[in-house]
């Protein structure tokens, strides 16, 4: 019989040999260009790579908010039972390396005028497939970096959770402080109101009707707009109260003020940081399980070789059951080799194979995009800074000249109108509102950049 088999299998070898020749191969790695250091920075010592990048925020609120949502988020608990799902299939991907055995047990009685009788029997099975080609640890290989994928990606989750929450954190106080804005612009017009009204009555020179009609406009506006930014506020609340698993009732009570960044950007960033991203390890793990489902599918056309082993005991009474010499034994071996299925295995190998160029090519874009993104996320930061401190001093002069424009005319210096004092007012509260969101700009910013590194600098 040993004979036999190994000439079937040399006979079947050769057949499946010629078929695999012209096939295609996976392919489980690529290399790509990238800078050893980022182009929007300059060269200096490289800085060690550390966790805890919410730490260059002076913000205990902020730590805090994200460790909620990362313990309470509905989204990444789905993530993490994802994640054990997979590891399942690890188990049930080694399985298939080893025997498996079966066990069946089978029982009659019957009455008759001969009188009763019992029937018993029990069967015991055995198979394996020896994987003489290697086809099942392949299949193993590519389920373990599906795991090793989804790891990544919760990784990612993880992340990305902490990045979305942190921004809307910030989201959320630049809205809180629009709108507090808002308000004190309203009272301020209000105020102002008033006093046109009394002038206007008392008879004061130079105060006019006109005057009135558009100080009692300027108000409406501002209660327009202080109501809108509540209602933004609200929304924001309600927000960040669902990314941390919370009913939105907006009852969450940020901040009162954005957090402070206070660590620049380390110079001489090196490029390799951008390895650790979850989604491109994730991304290159997908890359080699393609790779070792297209090997599996080209052992596919190789011949299969399975061992099949069986006992069974059959008797009509149970005292004789278990008898170790009624017991029946057979061991056999079944060797099989597709010699036609109308092209569907070599359509599958190609398959498999376009698969794995398939995932290669996305790593490589995912690479380029998140080159991109941290080469922006750097650049923006030194414009950002150089706008908030331009910004900061068209604040300043715009309030003196709010503050000298109210004063002149309320002294009733010639030349000045109501006008004047109104554009002074647009101009300085714009300015405020303009720096409220250039400051989150700039947080949101180096958050993106934060995420498009995978972690701190």
């Amino acid at each position: 019989m040993e004979i036999r088999l190994w000439h079937g299998l040399c006979a079947t070898l050769v057949v499946s040999s010629c078929g695999l020749a012209h096939l295609p191969r996976g392919q489980d790695s690529l290399k790509i260009h990238s800078p050893s250091v980022w182009q929007s920075a300059h060269q200096q010592n490289n800085q060690d790579i550390a966790q805890g990048w919410l730490e260059q925020f002076s913000d205990v609120r902020l730590r805090e908010t994200v460790m909620e949502a990362q313990a309470h988020n509905r989204d990444l608990q789905a993530a993490a039972a994802r994640l054990q799902a997979a590891k399942e299939w690890t188990v049930q991907s080694r399985a298939t390396l080893l025997p498996r055995l079966t066990a069946g047990a089978s029982g009659s009685a019957a009455d008759s005028d001969a009188g009763s009788s019992e029937r018993y029997g029990l069967t015991i099975a055995s198979s394996w497939e020896p994987d003489l080609w290697g086809r099942l640890r392949d299949m193993n290989r590519a389920v373990a970096a599906d795991y090793e994928a989804a790891v990544a990606d919760l990784r990612g989750a993880r992340l990305s959770l902490a990045a979305v929450t942190a921004k809307s954190y910030c989201n959320l106080i630049s809205a809180q402080q629009q709108f507090a804005l808002a308000q004190t612009t309203r009272d301020s017009f209000e105020k102002n109101l008033r006093i046109i009204e009394r002038n206007y009555k008392a008879g004061v020179p130079n105060v006019r009707a006109l005057d009135v009609q558009l100080g009692r406009s300027n108000v409406s506006a501002a209660q327009r707009l202080a109501k809108a930014r509540e209602l933004e506020r609200d929304n924001a609340i309600r927000a960040l109260e669902v990314l941390l698993g919370r009913y939105p009732s907006t009852t969450y009570q940020p901040g009162r003020e954005l957090p402070v960044i206070h660590k620049k950007i380390p110079m001489g960033l090196p490029a390799q940081l951008i390895e650790r991203r979850p989604d491109l390890q994730a991304s290159r793990a997908r890359i080699l399980a393609a790779a070792r489902r297209a090997s599996a599918s080209r052992k596919n056309l190789l011949p299969n070789l399975s061992l099949l082993g069986s006992a069974s005991i059959n008797r009509a009474t149970i005292s004789r059951l278990l008898n170790p010499t009624d017991l029946a034994t057979s061991i056999s071996a079944n060797l099989t080799q597709a010699l036609y299925a109308g092209g569907a295995l070599e359509s599958d190998v190609r398959e498999a194979v376009h698969r794995n160029q398939a995932a290669i090519h996305d790593y490589a874009q995912l690479a380029l995009e998140a080159f991109r993104e941290v080469e922006t996320a750097i650049a923006a930061e030194s414009s950002l800074t150089d706008q908030e401190g331009y910004l900061q001093k068209e604040v300043e002069q715009a309030a003196l000249a709010e503050r000298q424009a109210e004063r002149d005319y309320s002294e009733g210096i010639d030349g000045v109108d109501i006008l004047s004092v109104l554009e002074s007012q647009r101009r300085a509260n714009n300015a405020r509102s303009a720096l409220i969101r250039l400051k989150n700009e700039r947080l949101q910013n180096r958050m993106d950049l934060h995420l498009a590194l995978g972690g701190s600098f």
